[in-house]
C-alpha cells in the first residue's frame, strides 16, 4: 500500500531535485472515435429527351439513388449541347431521336466541347449501323428504353468510372461484329463521303421543314452560308430534291417520321 505523501514529505522531494509522483487516478484514458465513413461521391446527370413523361419518369428513377444528382433537363440535341457546355456533368443520358439536333450530332459536339463528360444513349433505336455510328463519335453506352431501372443506374455509374456499358443484345451484336472484323483479317468499314457536322445540322433542318431563312437564324449563319451546306449536302448525297433528302434522313434515324393522328 502505498505511504501517503505529507507536506515535509513533498518539500523533501524538491529539496533533493525529486519528481513528485502523480497522485494515482481511477479514470481510464478516452478512446479515440471510429471516423466517420466517406461519403459517396455524386454522379451529376443532364437529361435530353424531347419527350416530357420520359424526361420525368429518368428523373424520379435517378433522384431515387442517393449517388445520382440530376442538374438539368432539356427537349433537344441542341439545348443539351449548350446545358453541357454551362453545367459540365458527369453524365449526358442522350436521346437518339431528337428535333433541331439528333442524338448523333449532339454525342459530336458534346464530346469536342467536353471531352471529360460522358455520353450514354438511352434510345428506342438499335440498329447496327446507328449504334456503330454513336460508338465512332465516343459514347461511352447505348441502351434501349426498355432496358430495366437497375441497369441505368448501373450504366450511369459505370459511365462515370470510364466503363462502357451496353444493352445485353447490343454487346453480343458489338462482339459479333469484332469477331467477323478479326476474321477477315482485321479490316474494319470506312466511312464514306461523310457529311460534315454543319451539313449534318442542316440536312436535319431541312428534313424538318425549315426554309432556308429558318434554318440560318437558328443555325446563326448567313443564308447564303445555308444554300452553300444545302448544296454540298446534296452533292455528296447524291440527292438533288427535299423529298430525297427527306426520306435519307429519316431512313438514316436524322429525323423521325411524323405519325399521323386519327
Amino acid at each position: 500500500m502505498q505511504k501517503e505523501l505529507t507536506y515535509n514529505d513533498v518539500r523533501a522531494q524538491r529539496a533533493a531535485g525529486q519528481a513528485t509522483p502523480a497522485a494515482p487516478t481511477n479514470r481510464t484514458t478516452p478512446q479515440t472515435p471510429a471516423p466517420a465513413p466517406a461519403k459517396q461521391a455524386t454522379i451529376s446527370v443532364l437529361l435530353a429527351d424531347d419527350h416530357n413523361v420520359v424526361r420525368e419518369g429518368l428523373r424520379l428513377l435517378l433522384e431515387s439513388a442517393d449517388d445520382i444528382q440530376v442538374v438539368g433537363e432539356v427537349e433537344n440535341g441542341r439545348l443539351a449541347v449548350q446545358k453541357t457546355k454551362e453545367l459540365k456533368p458527369d453524365v449526358v443520358v442522350l436521346d437518339l431521336a431528337m428535333p433541331n439536333l439528333n442524338g448523333l450530332e449532339a454525342t459530336r459536339q458534346i464530346l469536342k466541347d467536353e471531352p471529360n463528360t460522358k455520353v450514354l444513349i438511352l434510345s428506342s433505336y438499335s440498329d447496327d449501323e446507328r449504334v456503330q455510328q454513336l460508338v465512332e463519335e465516343g459514347a461511352i453506352g447505348y441502351l434501349v428504353k426498355q432496358t430495366a431501372a437497375t441497369a441505368l443506374l448501373k450504366a450511369i455509374r459505370e459511365a462515370k468510372k470510364g466503363n462502357a456499358y451496353f444493352s445485353p443484345s447490343i454487346s453480343k451484336r458489338l462482339l459479333d461484329q469484332m469477331r467477323e472484323t478479326f476474321a477477315n483479317g482485321g479490316v474494319v468499314r470506312k466511312k464514306g463521303n461523310s457529311l460534315t457536322t454543319r451539313e449534318s445540322e442542316v440536312l436535319q433542318l431541312i428534313a424538318e421543314g425549315y426554309a432556308n431563312k429558318q434554318i440560318a437564324a437558328e443555325l446563326g449563319i448567313s443564308i447564303k452560308t445555308v444554300e452553300k451546306h444545302r448544296q454540298q449536302v446534296m452533292n455528296k448525297l447524291n440527292i438533288h430534291d427535299v423529298a430525297g433528302l427527306t426520306r435519307h434522313a429519316i431512313a438514316k434515324g436524322v429525323v423521325v417520321p411524323v405519325q399521323e393522328t386519327m
